[in-house]
């Protein structure tokens, strides 16, 4: 008897993690889908019949913001998001430096300048007015990511939040997710085209890009909604 709990307690030992081990993995994954689905947004595909950037991954930092605050609280969750942001901006600067640095001449030559320019040049170096480099589609579509972020996944922290202390506190976890996202996702998926297309796209491709964006943040939910329940209610470490 003896030996069996000293078995369990070393096999319970091996597992265990403190609370600054969950908080750099929740968060960590957090900041890898908010960054990655940045990245990724430069490439334009298509499902069907909807054109869309590649940056879908980013949908994910939704649902598992909620895993977050569910496991760390709503302080954690709210720094975590102005990190991502911080983090997405500072990226998005070191990019621009690379893209200013010279170029070896046979990267150059085969077109790895021009490519790097085109996706990751925030400012136009083309001779315009200022304003036209500060105001720049890239720009634009950086500052609308990080901005639209920021108004988005704090709306996403309150609600669900609100939602925890309320009625929701008795109804099963997976309503947290579609109750937040159901009100944070319209917001990102309006913010971002108005913000960074506004003037370049005409009305109707904007609301097409909004139902586009609408769609797929929907259907990652709906994959991805179980994932509430990777963490109980309990936290995961111990002080």
């Amino acid at each position: 008897m003896a030996e069996k709990d000293i078995a369990e307690k070393g096999i319970s030992r091996r597992f265990w993690i403190d609370k600054t081990q969950a908080t750099i993995m929740l968060c960590g994954l957090y900041l890898f889908f908010s960054l990655a689905g940045n990245i990724a947004a430069t490439k334009v595909t298509y499902f069907g019949s909807l054109v869309m950037d590649a940056g879908f991954i980013y949908s994910l930092t939704f649902t598992w913001r909620d895993l977050i605050h569910k496991q760390l609280g709503r302080r954690a969750a709210i720094t975590t998001i102005w990190l991502a942001a911080a983090i997405n901006l500072l990226a998005a600067l070191y990019f621009q430096l690379v893209v200013l640095l010279p170029a070896q001449a046979d990267w150059a030559n085969s077109g790895g300048q021009t490519a790097w320019t085109f996706l990751f040049g925030i400012l136009d170096t083309s001779g315009g007015s200022w304003w036209q480099s500060i105001f720049s589609l890239q720009m634009r579509i950086v500052l609308g990511s990080i901005l639209t972020a920021l108004i988005a996944e704090t709306i996403d922290t309150q609600v669900y939040h609100f939602w925890i202390g309320g009625i929701g506190a008795k109804l099963p976890q997976w309503t947290r997710v579609f109750v937040s996202n159901a009100v944070s996702i319209p917001v990102d998926s309006i913010l971002f085209p108005l913000i960074a297309f506004t003037g370049i796209l005409g009305v109707d491709a904007l609301v097409q890009m909004f139902w586009t964006n609408i769609t797929v943040k929907a259907i990652v939910t709906l994959l991805a909604f179980w994932t509430i329940y990777l963490v109980p209610e309990r936290p995961i470490y111990k002080d």
